[in-house]
C-alpha cells in the first residue's frame, strides 16, 4: 500500500503593501517609515492647528520667552541679593536698566530672577491641582455614594474665600515656597474637581460607557481609558486658569508677608518693598508689577483661546 507523504506548509504572511501610481507597482512600507509618517502627520496637524489659532501660538511664544528668561537670568545677571549702599535708589540708566532699590540691589536682576519663582509656583500648583482634582472629580462623578461625601467637603472648602484660606494655611505651615504651593493647591483642588465631576456626570450616561459597564470593564480602565481622554479639553483649559491664579495668590501672599521669605526675590516681595518708595523710586514696584501683569494676562488669554478652540459650540454661541 503506497504511503502518502504529507508536508507541512508554513503559513506565509504577506508584507503590507500600498498601491503606487499606475505603472509603478507596489511599495513595501517598513515599520520605521510608518512611524515617521504618523509623527509627521501629527506635526502637520499641530502646525495647522496653530495657524488656525494665532492667539494660542502667540501665548505659547510669550510663555516660552518667560521660561527662557527664568532659565538664563541666574547665569547672565549679577546676584539679586548683592548689596551696594553707594548705589541705593538710583533711577534707571544705561548702567542699571531698571534702577536700584533702597539697599542698592539691581531691580533688573531681582525682577528677572523673580520670574522663576512665579513660574515654579504656578507650574507646581497646576500639576498638583490637576492630579488630585481629576482623581477626586472622577471618583465623585462615577460613584454616586462617594459623590455626596467628596462634594460636601469641596463645597466647604470653596465657601471660604481663597485668599483668606491661603493666609490661614500659611500661618499654620510657615513661610516657604513649598508651603505656598501646598496652600494654593488646597485652595484650587475643589474647583478642578467640580469641573471634572460635571463632565463625568454627562459622560456616565453615554451609551459607550454603559456598554463598557455591562461588559464588565474594570473601573480603573473605564475611568482612565474611556472617560478621561474625553474630558481632556476642559481639564486643560481649567489648568491654565489654575496656573494664572496660583501666580496671583503667590504674589498676594508674599506682598502681605505670608508667602515666600523676604530674602527670596519674588515679585510679591518686590511690590511690598517698593510700596514704601512709590513717590521717591516708583521703578522698584513698577517693573515687577508690569512683568506680573503681562505673565498673568498671557496665561488668561491663552486659556480663553484654548477654550474657544477646543469647544466649537461655545465659539459659535459667542459669534
Amino acid at each position: 500500500m503506497a504511503m502518502i507523504e504529507v508536508k507541512a506548509v508554513e503559513p506565509q504572511v504577506a508584507e503590507p503593501k500600498v498601491a503606487g501610481p499606475k505603472g509603478i507597482g507596489t511599495k513595501t512600507i517598513e515599520p520605521k517609515q510608518a512611524g515617521s509618517a504618523l509623527s509627521e502627520g501629527h506635526r502637520a496637524g499641530l502646525r495647522h492647528f496653530l495657524r488656525r489659532h494665532p492667539v494660542i501660538l502667540a501665548g505659547i511664544s510669550v510663555l516660552l520667552l518667560f521660561m527662557m528668561i527664568a532659565a538664563a537670568a541666574p547665569y547672565l545677571l549679577p546676584d539679586p541679593s548683592r548689596l551696594d549702599p553707594s548705589q541705593r535708589l538710583r533711577p534707571p540708566s544705561l548702567q542699571n536698566w531698571f534702577g536700584t532699590d533702597h539697599l542698592g540691589r539691581s531691580v533688573l536682576s531681582r525682577t528677572l530672577n523673580g520670574t522663576s519663582i512665579s513660574l515654579a509656583a504656578g507650574t507646581l500648583v497646576m500639576v498638583l491641582t490637576t492630579v488630585f482634582g481629576v482623581l477626586f472629580g472622577l471618583l465623585s462623578g462615577f460613584f454616586r455614594k462617594l459623590d455626596g461625601i467628596l462634594m460636601r467637603f469641596m463645597d466647604g472648602v470653596m465657601a471660604i474665600p481663597g485668599i483668606l484660606l491661603a493666609i490661614a494655611l500659611m500661618s499654620l505651615f510657615g513661610s516657604s515656597l513649598q508651603n505656598v504651593v501646598v496652600a494654593i493647591t488646597i485652595v484650587e483642588v475643589p474647583r478642578m474637581a467640580r469641573v471634572v465631576r460635571s463632565c463625568v456626570l454627562v459622560l456616565r450616561d453615554q451609551p459607550y460607557v454603559e456598554a463598557s459597564i455591562t461588559l464588565g470593564t474594570r473601573v480603573p480602565r473605564l475611568l482612565f481609558r474611556d472617560i478621561l481622554p474625553n474630558i481632556a479639553a476642559p481639564v486643560l483649559v481649567q489648568a491654565t486658569y489654575v496656573f494664572a491664579a496660583a501666580m496671583v495668590v503667590e504674589s498676594v501672599l508674599s506682598f502681605l508677608g505670608a508667602g515666600t521669605p523676604p530674602t527670596i526675590p519674588s515679585w510679591g516681595n518686590m511690590l511690598a518693598e517698593g510700596r514704601q518708595y512709590l513717590q521717591r523710586a516708583p521703578w522698584i514696584a513698577a517693573f515687577p508689577g508690569v512683568f506680573l501683569a503681562l505673565l498673568i494676562l498671557t496665561v488668561n488669554v491663552l486659556g480663553d483661546a484654548l477654550r474657544d478652540a477646543l469647544d466649537p459650540k461655545l465659539s459659535r454661541r459667542r459669534n
